[in-house]
């Protein structure tokens, strides 16, 4: 059994309401403008034509916004026609016809909207000097239909393009407002990832290192008790290290006003002021790290130092994980405008592991990544003389690009 439901209205249905009242008021305005003549005279043809050729032409509204040229042309035609049997064209018997084209400049574009107005303009001219009302003055059949046709089609073009106006500041209102959003998401992103690589740096230096520390208590306990007691120090002093630099790196996820971490505030951020702390944190590892500065130091940017502190931490990692190395150098050289940094191993025993020091892991992937941010570059190989090298080159002017962006 078919559906009893109404099928809802066309989209196109819906003016049609209003078109139609438009179209009943002009008929009530038209009826009486085709009975209208110059004072004096009397009316020369009957009134029932105009009325009807007035109902067609109103008839005609109902379409205008589906079919605005049509509506047009048969506007115009009952117009014509009611010039041509002697009606006298007052903006009564015009109404329709200026409807018409108000609406086709509306739906169109201007030179459409011109072209039907100075068409509809030279017909009715022609035909009121040849056929229109015989005492009628020139300047009424030359004048009147081009002053009354012209206004609705500027109108029409007017209020067409203000639309356009406003649809454009909408859509770039929308499409500011989707930029701001992509934005602030590549923000969160960006934010993600740099949290992400502080948490492995932070989380393999110090894991490690402890781990490489209670290896060496275990070997260490049964035959040399103090130097196990002194190592048991150093992992405790890993540990430590590894909380806090994990507390500081949590704690971005916090909100602003988080009570707790506005209680206990945040751990200062590392740079390279802090390098010989962290070499000296290698020892307990079996590692000796020996720093040298060339050049006069420049100003660095925070995230800029941060990026140097973290690689040099990375790269230690590295050496001591994979490596196998007793030695390792870290080189700062100031020379202009940047920053190199150079760490370096021995190279002198074999690896502890196939996942060599010049492999490429995440860790050389998060150490090129944070050097791109600071507006710097990374690169890494073996040395021809034996060992590995991790190079670092990082701007020092705050000129340079994206050194705003922490790392």
């Amino acid at each position: 059994m078919p559906s009893m439901t109404a099928r809802p209205p066309r989209p196109h249905m819906a003016p049609r309401v209003p078109d139609t009242a438009v179209a009943v008021a002009l008929f009530a305005c038209s009826f009486p403008g085709s009975v209208i003549t110059f004072p004096g005279q009397d009316l020369d043809v009957p009134w029932w034509p105009g009325v009807v050729l007035a109902a067609v032409s109103c008839a005609a509204l109902v379409r205008r916004r589906d079919r605005p040229r049509g509506t047009v042309a048969v506007t115009l035609v009952c117009a014509v026609a009611a010039s041509a049997l002697g009606y006298l064209l007052t903006v009564l018997l015009l109404a329709p016809l200026m409807v018409a084209l108000y609406s086709l400049a509306v739906a169109t574009d201007r030179r459409t909207a011109n072209t039907f107005a100075l068409t509809c303009i030279a017909v009715l001219v022609g035909t009121g000097l040849f056929a229109g009302p015989v005492g009628e003055p020139l300047v009424l059949k030359l004048l009147g239909p081009t002053a009354w046709l012209l206004l609705p089609t500027s109108l029409g073009t007017v209020t067409r393009l203000r639309a356009a106006y406003l649809d454009a500041v909408q859509a770039r209102a929308e499409d500011a407002e989707r930029t701001r959003e992509e934005e602030a998401r590549r923000r969160v992103a960006e934010e993600r990832m740099r949290i992400a690589r502080d948490l492995h740096d932070v989380v393999a230096h110090h894991l490690v290192l402890a781990g490489l520390q209670a290896g060496a208590v275990a070997r260490h306990l049964p035959a040399r008790p103090k130097e196990a007691a002194r190592l048991t120090a150093d992992l405790t002093g890993t540990t430590a290290s590894a909380l806090r630099e994990l507390k500081a790196t949590v704690g971005l996820l916090r909100q602003a006003g988080d009570a707790e971490q506005s209680a206990t505030g945040t751990s200062p951020t590392p740079g390279i002021d802090q390098l010989p702390l962290l070499a000296a944190s290698f020892k307990g590892a079996g590692l000796d790290v020996t720093l040298r500065t060339e050049g006069e130091p420049g100003p660095l940017t925070a995230g800029a130092d941060l990026t140097a502190y973290r690689i040099v931490q990375e790269a230690l990692t590295n050496v001591t994980k994979h490596a196998g190395a007793r030695t390792a150098e870290v080189r700062i050289v100031y020379t202009g405008d940047r920053l190199a940094v150079t760490v370096t191993d021995d190279g002198s025993a074999r690896p502890k592991s196939p996942t060599a020091a010049g492999s490429a892991g995440y860790g050389l992937m998060g150490m090129r990544e944070r050097a791109r941010s600071a507006g710097g570059r990374v690169r890494a190989g073996h040395r021809p003389g034996g060992g590995y090298e991790v190079v670092t080159e990082l701007p020092l002017h705050t000129g340079q690009k994206n050194e705003s962006h922490p790392a």
